[in-house]
Parts: C-alpha cells; structure tokens; sequence
C-alpha cells in the first residue's frame, strides 16, 4: 500500500508539472490523437477496396485496432519511466536511485508519467465505441469481462516489453531499436487480427510473445466466432510475460556498473 501510495504521490507530481503548461499539454495531447488517427484512415481506406480481410470486416478490425490502442496507450502512459530508462543509465542518474530507499522498479515507474499519451487513449475509446455500436455486438456479461481482460492482460504484455527493453540497457547502456519491432510494431500490426498473419505468425505471438493472448484469441469471442468460454482467461495468462522481464531487469541490476559521472 506504501508502495501504490508513492507511486500515486509521483503520479499527481508529473500532472501538476504537465498542467503548468496547458496550452503545449494539450497541443501535444492533440497530436497524438491525430497520429492514430491516420491509422484508422488506413483501415478505412483498405476496406474501401476489399470487403473483408480472412473474413473480418471493417467493423471487426476496428474494434480489434481499437482494444489493441488503449492497451499500448495505457502501457506507455504508466511505464514511460522504463522506455526513456537508457538515458537514466548513460547519465548516471540510476546510482541516484540505487542509494534511495525505496524499490527500484517503483522509482523508475515514476520517473516519468505521460500524460499526453491520453490523446491515444481518447482515440481508441472512440474507435472501441464506434465499432461496438456498428458491429452491433451485445454486450453480455461474459464479453464485458472478456474486455476487461483483455486490456489488463494488454497493459501487462506492453509493459513487460518495456521492462525488458530497460534491462537491455545495464548491457548496452543504449537503449536497441529493435524492441520497436515488438513494441510500437505490436501495436501497428495489432491493427488486424492476428489470424490473418499466418500460422507461423500465430504460433509466435501465441509461445513467444504472446499478443494472441490479448488480442486474437479473446477477440474471436467478443465478436462471436467462437463459443470456448477458456478464451475469456486467456488474456490473463499474459501477465505472466511480467516474470521474465523483471527477472532480466534482475539480473541487469546485479551486472551494472556506475558511469562514474
């Protein structure tokens, strides 16, 4: 409870620092929602051409693109500490933190709180409550708590992305590009069902990396395609992807070596 009392503490800080400058928060909140606009300009247009994509519509991959934005949103809102964490290292600013008494993972957590990030946000709840109405999908008990799933197991698979990125750098002090792909590309894929990739596509993000979890698999019964009441705890299981992420932030922790500045 301390803990989540910190965290709140650091929280309503970066809000107060962000409202000193309402005009450029809200321009920048702007931008952000305008950025994901352009991607649900590109579903538009793809459907203007094709029908259906493997037999999802227009409203289906919206919704889809939709859960997948505020998951991705939400993740980089609250864990923006551990995807800017190499410029804390290369710094030196992380043996401030070691000497604080105070858990380490929580610190960095609040190191950085983006609130413009609410601009994504804003518009994956326009697209989710468009496409839901559209669809024409009733929402049942069962698919409400397939959503709340969904978006927990989301934010937890986006931000253990993000904490394995930040170990990455006690070895590379820079931060590598390529957990993009996995990151920021999780979400531009994420745009259509996973299913449409291919098999093998599938059977990677279901082992590996597992977006199936919070996003293919859970969907199909959202929109009803299928009847397995086990995809509704799927997205659950996700969380797990936590584990090994902290247990290489671990293990990075043990293997860092002050800058000396």
């Amino acid at each position: 409870m301390k803990g989540l009392r910190l965290y709140g503490h650091y929280v309503s800080i970066h809000v107060k620092s962000a409202m000193q400058y309402k005009m450029s928060f809200f321009l920048t909140a702007l931008g952000q929602f305008l950025v994901s606009f352009s991607v649900f300009l590109g579903i538009y247009f793809m459907f203007q051409r094709f029908p259906s994509v493997e037999g999802f519509t227009y409203e289906e991959s919206l919704l889809c693109f939709g859960i997948v934005l505020l998951q991705f949103s939400l993740a980089e809102m609250a864990v923006r500490g551990f995807d800017q964490f190499s410029s804390m290292v290369r710094t030196g600013e992380f043996d401030r933190v070691l000497v604080r008494p105070r858990g380490l993972v929580l610190q960095v957590l609040g190191s950085k709180f983006e609130m413009t990030r609410i601009g994504r946000i804003v518009q994956g709840i326009v697209m989710f409550g468009y496409s839901l109405a559209v669809a024409d999908i009733p929402l049942t008990p069962a698919r409400i708590v397939t959503l709340i799933f969904m978006i927990i197991g989301g934010v937890a698979l986006f931000s253990g992305l993000f904490l394995i990125y930040a170990a990455l750098c006690f070895f590379t002090l820079e931060g590598l590009e390529f957990m993009n792909v996995f990151t920021d590309g999780g979400r531009e894929f994420g745009r259509y069902p996973i299913g449409i990739y291919g098999k093998r596509m599938l059977q990677f993000c279901t082992f590996i990396i597992p977006y199936a979890l919070v996003q293919y698999y859970p969907f199909l019964y959202l929109i009803g395609r299928t009847e397995n009441t086990g995809y509704v705890f799927l997205p659950l299981a996700a969380v797990l992807f936590l584990i090994p992420g902290y247990l290489l932030w671990r293990l990075g922790v043990r293997h860092y070596k002050s800058t000396g500045s």
